[in-house]
């Protein structure tokens, strides 16, 4: 029996979450180009999603990476903004569970457990929730790069999605797929065809300059 198994690498070999200022710089780019804009900053009205993604990774940052007594008083803050603007968004979204490149679609409740790993440039619309199963809470789905999560879905358990995956609206993912670039759906899920996620995810991080591999940013691989 061939035993698989998630390793949480980047593209560059070094492991997950933001761990510099650089890293941090990569991810807000990369977020932002996944998101389709094409300005700098966030307007002051119509841009409350992208302003939460950047409150998100600012959290990231001043948790991984500012230790001293005023940065933590600060840090304070920025959870608490980031705290009341997934309240207003619908969102229950830990920090350090998304790679660089990510894109939520729309406003809406969107519940994803701490201890799911999800790798860069995913997609990811309303009503789904990404959750631990009923036998252990601290089994989550390791999902990969590039992978398209339609309105809906629910992922539960200790799942591991390959990379480039399309999961259709309303799924349910109670099992493992190793197979790249492949679409799944139905309840429960299973394959369908071998369009997989392209066209249907921005491939941000691809179009960032590479930083030095001691401050490269994360991303998650399915590997066999």
């Amino acid at each position: 029996m061939r035993l698989q198994a998630v390793q949480i690498i980047n593209l560059w070999g070094v492991s997950i979450t933001i761990k510099s200022k650089r890293d941090y710089d990569l991810y807000i780019e990369a977020d932002r180009l996944a998101l389709g804009k094409n300005y700098k900053r966030p307007k002051l009205i119509g841009d409350e999603i992208w302003k939460f993604q950047r409150l998100l990774r600012k959290a990231e940052y001043y948790n991984n990476c500012q230790k001293s007594l005023i940065h933590k008083l600060y840090s304070k803050y920025i959870f608490f903004r980031f705290h009341r603007m997934s309240i207003h968004l619908g969102y229950s979204i830990p920090i350090n569970v998304f790679g660089p490149g990510l894109s939520i679609a729309h406003r809406g409740t969107i519940v994803v457990n701490k201890d799911a790993r999800i790798g860069e440039n995913c997609r990811i619309h309303a009503c789904t929730n990404i959750g631990s199963g009923r036998d252990s809470v601290l089994l989550a789905p390791k999902i990969g790069n590039c992978v398209y999560i339609g309105p809906g879905v629910k992922i539960f358990g200790n799942v591991e999605i390959a990379d480039n995956i399309a999961i259709g609206a309303n799924s349910v993912v109670n099992k493992s797929f190793y197979e790249k670039g492949i679409s799944i759906a139905g309840v429960p899920a299973k394959k369908i065809n071998n369009k997989g996620s392209d066209g249907m995810v921005i491939t941000a991080t691809k179009t960032i300059s590479v930083p030095a591999l001691h401050e490269a940013v994360e991303r998650s691989t399915v590997i066999q």
